[in-house]
């Protein structure tokens, strides 16, 4: 099965997207094509790589990604380094992007399994124009069509970083950010279950948002754990603490994101009292 899917800041408005999708089918009549989302923020590749890195692992084995996100290229540009149209190939799919700091915010420490650059397209300036279609959808057609990688790109040993906002453990701390916010107002953080889980699993935490006021001092298998209305935090199905109102988002309002004010980027603290630390003490006087 030919699957290909898109991630784009082009939004669904315009007719971008559509050509997207007819260059696919012109090439792949057969393709199958999976919209994760057209409504990144312009130019904002560690979104993209978020929500790549949220779903990928849910396709088979031989899926292409093109991530169509601030993708065009640019070649010795005010002694730039440039960014070139790319292909990244992790756990047997494929994710070509312009290399622009999407990979770097993708991959984290994880190791690839091959990088190239997609270097046949670079002297054809009528491309740029409109690269995602002209460079990356073409690259991912001929990797379906059973084209190997080596006859029309050369691999690369380095790729950029995006600047991507990293949990960090202090003493009885973790401190995080809102990475991401949901279609219903759900506030998406960058602490992992397996990061939390160092404290142990029954030591006493209090998770802090926005100011002291917002609290949640448990955390919930699901959102109907707790009542219609109240805050409730979890582990979603990625592993990452989100922080909710349960069926919060309605017409009144957008969820947490509305009800607490916050953005992202804003920091979440975590703060544990282990038995026999200064604060599990002080709380006996």
């Amino acid at each position: 099965m030919q699957i290909i899917t898109l991630t784009t800041d082009m939004g669904v408005r315009d007719h971008y997207v559509a050509s997207l999708k007819g260059a696919i089918y012109s090439q792949l009549p057969n393709a199958h094509i999976v919209d994760v989302s057209h409504t990144v923020r312009p130019f904002d590749v560690a979104e993209a790589a978020y929500y790549i890195s949220s779903c990928y692992q849910d396709f088979p084995a031989g899926t292409v990604h093109v991530i169509g996100v601030d993708s065009e290229p640019m070649v010795n540009f005010s002694g730039s380094e440039g960014c070139f149209p790319s292909i990244l190939v992790f756990k047997d799919q494929y994710f070509i992007s312009n290399d622009n700091g999407f990979f770097g915010s993708f991959l984290e420490e994880n190791n690839h399994d091959g990088f190239y650059r997609v270097d046949d397209v670079l002297s054809d300036m009528s491309l740029f124009k409109f690269p995602t279609k002209n460079m990356l959808i073409p690259a991912a057609c001929k990797i379906l069509a059973g084209v190997k990688i080596e006859d029309f790109a050369s691999p690369f040993k380095s790729f950029k970083r995006a600047f991507s906002p990293s949990a960090v453990i202090e003493t009885n701390l973790i401190k995080g950010n809102i990475v991401h916010i949901d279609n219903y107002g759900n506030l998406i953080t960058n602490v992992h279950q397996t990061l939390f889980e160092r404290f142990g699993k029954d030591t006493p935490f209090t998770i802090y948002y926005r100011h002291k006021d917002y609290h949640i001092d448990e955390i919930s298998p699901t959102y109907n754990s707790v009542p219609s209305g109240e805050k409730v935090a979890l582990f979603n199905s990625n592993g990452l603490l989100e922080i909710a109102i349960n069926r919060g988002a309605n017409a009144s309002n957008g969820g947490a994101e509305k009800l607490f004010g916050l953005r992202i980027g804003d920091v979440v603290r975590i703060e544990f009292t282990p038995r026999g630390s200064r604060n599990t003490l002080e709380s006996l006087f």
